[in-house]
């Protein structure tokens, strides 16, 4: 792909945020109340799902921890989407702003800006805490905005929007889902095509470009980046809200094959084209298997 095809792409990718950007304060009802008896995930995506534990839990409390673990894949999501917006910014910096690509990754970062306040007023709606990741993590995402570029950006940049969006594409037209959430998903969704086109034409673009070396260490980045960040989505303190401990909940989640189903689920198609373009392969492969993603 050259840096013609990377302009043409970008500039279809402006016409159409020109022409379908949303803006969440209008297309979300934020007046309206949470019905207590909606989900806000589908309850088969709930980390407990099929478990004894799950079992355990009364109707209410079940509905309780799916609105929670709503709100941690939020909070994660919004966290990483700030990182994003920092790697993004960085990324034009040493560009022709004149250029279309140049332009569309600000128009991106516009785009984040209203995706992270729309997440964090849904998680406030929700009624449940920030579950962003706390400790060493959140530390070394600070790290990771200020360093993270080329390939293994694009590459955990596509994990974690496309594992997200799999879910939301999913939730946005099912009946059982709260309306806020659906609001929010098909908000997100939208404008999540976009970002992904730009970030999947652009990591084709780059990787042929890239030495044997080079290449491996992108792969290393991209798997220990995107693994982290997947299994980050389902926080421990999810649990408290049910009265179980953090390490009870974790391990039965970890064990849980519907959970792990769920996560191949969110993260089966991104992860066939990283394979597609080489950015899965050699040792690094283990840590995708270890993860439970591959």
């Amino acid at each position: 792909m050259t840096i013609l095809d990377r302009d043409a792409t970008a500039t279809r990718l402006l016409t159409a945020s020109a022409r379908h950007t949303l803006d969440p304060t209008i297309e979300v009802d934020w007046d309206a109340p949470v019905d207590p008896q909606g989900w806000a995930v589908p309850p088969e995506r709930v980390s407990l799902y099929g478990t004894p534990l799950w079992d355990s839990l009364d109707a209410d409390q079940q509905r309780t921890l799916a609105r929670h673990e709503a709100a941690s894949l939020l909070s994660v999501g919004l966290w990483f989407e700030v990182i994003l917006m920092q790697m993004l910014v960085r990324h034009a910096y040493d560009l022709d702003l004149r250029r279309p690509h140049s332009q569309y990754a600000l128009t991106e970062v516009g785009d984040e800006t209203r995706h992270s306040v729309m997440f964090a007023r849904a998680v406030d709606a929700l009624g449940c805490p920030d579950y962003r990741p706390h400790g060493l993590l959140h530390r070394l995402g600070g790290v990771y905005g200020h360093i993270g570029s080329g390939a293994s950006m694009f590459a955990s940049v596509l994990v974690a929007e496309e594992a997200t969006d799999r879910l939301q594409r999913e939730s946005m037209h099912d009946e059982r889902i709260l309306p806020l959430m659906r609001a929010v998903a098909r908000v997100h969704v939208v404008e999540e095509a976009r970002h992904v086109r730009f970030a999947r034409e652009e990591l084709a673009r780059i990787v042929p470009t890239l030495s044997r070396a080079e290449l491996e260490r992108e792969r290393w980045t991209t798997a220990l980046v995107s693994s982290e960040v997947v299994n980050s989505l389902w926080q421990a303190r999810v649990y408290r809200s049910v009265g179980l401990s953090g390490r009870v909940g974790r391990n039965a989640a970890t064990a849980n094959p519907e959970h792990r189903a769920t996560k191949r689920f969110m993260t089966e198609k991104v992860l066939g084209f990283l394979g597609e373009v080489g950015m899965i392969g050699g040792p690094s492969e283990r840590i995708w298997k270890r993860a439970g993603l591959l």
